[in-house]
């Protein structure tokens, strides 16, 4: 059997599971809406109500985004304040952006 080992750097795999988390409709309406909070953040009954998301599933998503370093959350009080991490948010597009347009260099292998 035929296996393809990649070695990515840590930003590779970080930017990875970050899009990943990301690429799930439901999950990317939940974070663009925390993103419109900025940094005041969200409870999840108000997320729920943005999202018409039944709170058990708002839960599994927010688990999702929160694994992948995207979303923080903290206590205060009875509540929890879902936040973004902005900075995670700003690798996963820099890492997207940082080389647009430097070129590619073609490599040439010989067949033989």
């Amino acid at each position: 059997m035929f296996s393809l080992m990649l070695k990515a750097d840590p930003r590779t795999e970080n930017t990875a599971r970050a899009l990943a988390a990301l690429g799930h409709p439901a999950r990317l309406d939940v974070f663009r809406h925390l993103v419109r909070a900025g940094n005041d953040g969200l409870i999840v009954g108000d997320i729920a109500l943005h999202t018409s998301l039944p709170l058990s599933t708002l839960a599994h998503h927010l688990r999702a985004l929160v694994t992948a370093g995207l979303v923080n959350q903290e206590r205060r009080g009875r509540e929890i304040i879902n936040t973004v991490n902005f900075d995670a948010m700003t690798r996963t597009l820099g890492f997207l952006t940082d080389e647009c347009c430097h070129g590619v260099a073609i490599r040439k292998v010989d067949v033989a």
